[in-house]
């Protein structure tokens, strides 16, 4: 079994202004509530045990919280009118708690949105993640916003983890020459799987981690044997 070591930055407040025109910028302050933390907090200590049932146990991950005491004060703009918290955003936190050649995978959670009011920053989607590379310390790297209780009641206890972290993940064995499916962790409803109302997209995933995939007349994915070979640290 091979180990991965991951990190979940934990930003419990946000203060950005926003260029929403040439001429204007909007200011965003708001403080994730206790139970938003709680709730991704939980969900996040699934996600190891996700990675080692969804495996049969050839791999697994042991992850570690770090609160971050400031706010985070920039995004990082991925449209015309949208943000995220890139590594170019979270540098000092990276650099403190994955510095290079230390983690394998980084997550990030953060308050995009008051769930009082609705008012949030525009950002394409509850997580977002990157591959490996310098700019994230060699550690794949995901981000997730605060969301209700019931977001994270909705899916399988990790889900949401695992998913971006397959993405910065499939990349990695890509490189090794393994052929992923289209579309890696995105890849579910194209390749004819629905999903559960209990394990969401979990027998994807499974499929996904195993290497069976069907596409065409291939099997695609990240064979098991793959995952105990794999010479982690990604850095």
């Amino acid at each position: 079994m091979q180990t991965w070591d991951a990190v979940l930055l934990i930003y419990r407040e946000i203060d950005v202004r926003l260029r929403v025109s040439r001429w204007r910028k909007r200011r965003f302050h708001w403080t994730a509530s206790e139970q938003q933390i709680s709730d991704a907090v939980q969900s996040f200590r699934g996600f190891p045990q996700l990675v080692r049932e969804l495996t049969d146990g050839a791999a697994d991950v042991v992850a570690r919280v770090a609160d971050v005491e400031q706010p985070l004060t920039s995004l990082t703009r991925e449209s015309a009118t949208r943000f995220w918290p890139s590594p170019q955003d979270t540098r000092g936190e990276l650099d403190r708690f994955a510095p290079a050649g230390t983690v394998d995978s980084v997550f990030v959670f953060w308050p995009q949105r008051n769930v009082a009011s609705d008012d949030a920053v525009p950002c394409d989607a509850w997580g977002l993640a990157l591959p490996a590379s310098d700019s994230s310390n060699g550690a794949t790297y995901a981000a997730v916003a605060n969301a209700p209780t019931a977001a994270w009641r909705g899916e399988a206890r990790g889900e949401v983890w695992l998913h971006e972290w397959l993405h910065g993940v499939c990349a990695y064995f890509a490189r090794q020459g393994f052929a992923m499916p289209q579309r890696d962790a995105d890849g579910a409803e194209l390749h004819g799987y629905t999903r559960s109302a209990s394990r969401g997209w979990c027998d994807y995933y499974r499929d996904l981690m195993t290497g069976n995939v069907r596409e065409g007349n291939e099997l695609r994915g990240i064979p098991l044997a793959a995952w105990r070979d794999s010479k982690v640290m990604v850095a």
